[in-house]
């Protein structure tokens, strides 16, 4: 997960505060989880790489191929921007943290095998066809580590959020196959729709999406919390 509480080494959760959302990227450019964690106290946290941080490295590749597409009118061109936009994300990003999160390193390998195909044979299939692996490879991922009763939503929000691990394992389990569902709508929509369509669906579209189906969480979140609180 790219970030969670601002940071990867939140100690402490201030439950008497107002929860706030906290941001975890899945990797692509089109869709993040925006999760919902207690407002931690600013006493009980480390110091926090720089805040722009994070909206840079993971919005700015989307915005810069977004921008070069309607720009040039030309998809292979945004891939080829795309691309070098989203390796220099990556080098910020390590810079900054010391560290490149491992969802960020699936999408960034992802992006350099489906761009590169799309500008080595100008086809532009294979860029298409990124979110839609990229989505299945987080649901494999996910349905994976639960076919292994592990959790990784909990290993990446457990300090920032308690809840028990039924609960983990119900998240993990509505996220995986919202990351199916996302998978089956990306090859839906560049299938039987425009370029132009595709694009402005796979910028936007995917992270309203996202954000929708997470913020529809935050409920069961919240509920399950308490629970652990009363225990």
């Amino acid at each position: 997960m790219a970030a969670y509480c601002l940071s990867n080494r939140c100690r402490s959760w201030d439950r008497s505060t107002t929860p706030v959302p906290v941001t975890v990227a899945t990797g692509d450019g089109a869709g993040r989880i925006s999760y919902i964690a207690g407002r931690m106290s600013k006493s009980s946290i480390p110091k926090t790489p720089p805040r722009w941080l994070t909206p840079l490295t993971e919005y700015g590749p989307l915005m810069v191929f977004f921008i070069a597409y309607w720009q040039s009118d030309d998809l292979i061109v945004a891939t080829q921007v795309v691309v070098v936009a989203t390796l220099v994300a990556a080098a910020v990003h390590t810079l900054a943290l010391r560290k490149v999160p491992w969802m960020s390193l699936v999408t960034a390998g992802v992006v350099m095998v489906f761009g590169g195909l799309t500008i080595w044979l100008a086809d532009e299939t294979f860029i298409k066809m990124k979110p839609t692996i990229v989505q299945a490879i987080f649901a494999a991922i996910l349905l994976g580590a639960l076919a292994f009763d592990r959790l990784p939503l909990k290993l990446a929000m457990g300090r920032s959020m308690a809840m028990p691990d039924a609960a983990w394992r119900t998240l993990t389990l509505r996220f995986s196959v919202f990351f199916l569902a996302m998978a089956g709508l990306n090859e839906l929509v560049w299938r039987t729709q425009s370029t132009d369509f595709w694009v402005t669906f796979k910028v936007f579209g995917l992270l309203v999406l996202t954000f929708a189906f997470s913020a529809m969480q935050i409920p069961f979140m919240m509920r399950h919390s308490q629970e652990t609180d009363a225990r």
